[in-house]
């Protein structure tokens, strides 16, 4: 459902007043945080009330589906920032490196490689955060806990600006203590922006020192479900099934 102008700016006043609450009870302001607003799915009749709203930071999951939708949006509107906020492919690298201005998922070596490369090919260098696999968790993506300090020199070695570290938790446990071993192997680093927190728990990964948040529920209401259909064999098995 698209969302109109005045809905949109209720929503992103609502947003921006929890994280300027939350902001405040450790010295900063709403001015201090980067709201990511998250527009994966979204079309682009769904972004526009955002954008009049006065919203200018989006980001988008997927190389090709922001290509479809992003380069008609920033001709209107020049100065929107995207945000890759999603995993990136090696050989999406050329891709990102000219339709983002941030890329936050670089997690792997080879990674690493085709960013430099095709930053050098596009002469611009993409600032980037450093995915981190807070969780351990195998279906994740992001760096190792132990690989991370490696590849923060490979990448300072490869003269790629880094902003910071990003994170996303394991689902449903309580997510305070990932957002705090993140914050410390930041500070440890000497990296100052943390990339964590989302419409569920962004004001807590505010209050352990957040400086990035991406949020897309809270701004654009709940995704609807992918219908998906039931395959032919699944019916035969309900159908044939022996009576209990």
């Amino acid at each position: 459902m698209t969302t109109d102008i005045p809905e949109a700016a209720a929503r992103l006043a609502t947003l921006r007043d929890q994280i300027d609450r939350a902001a405040r009870l450790t010295q900063r302001s709403a001015d201090d945080i980067n709201l990511i607003a998250v527009s994966k799915t979204q079309p682009a009749e769904a972004i526009l009330p955002l954008i009049h709203a006065g919203q200018r930071v989006f980001g988008e999951n997927r190389v090709q589906e922001s290509q479809d939708k992003w380069p008609a949006l920033r001709e209107q509107f020049s100065d929107l920032a995207l945000h890759l906020v999603g995993q990136l492919q090696s050989n999406k690298a050329a891709d990102a490196v000219a339709l983002f201005d941030v890329i936050h998922s670089l997690d792997r070596l080879s990674l690493l490689s085709a960013l430099a490369k095709a930053m050098e090919a596009a002469g611009k260098r993409l600032p980037c955060f450093i995915q981190v696999n807070i969780g351990a968790e195998e279906q994740k993506g992001g760096c190792p806990i132990a690989d991370v300090p490696a590849l923060i020199a490979a990448a300072r070695d490869a003269d790629i600006p880094l902003l910071g570290l990003m994170c996303v938790p394991p689902a449903d446990v309580e997510p305070a203590p990932y957002f705090a071993l993140l914050a410390k192997m930041a500070r440890e680093e000497g990296l100052p922006r943390l990339s964590m927190g989302m419409s569920g728990d962004f004001e807590t990964a505010l209050m352990l020192g957040a400086t990035d948040i991406r949020v897309g529920t809270a701004l654009f209401g709940e995704r609807a479900p992918v219908s998906r259909p039931v395959p032919r064999s699944g019916l035969g098995m309900i159908r044939n099934a022996p009576a209990r």
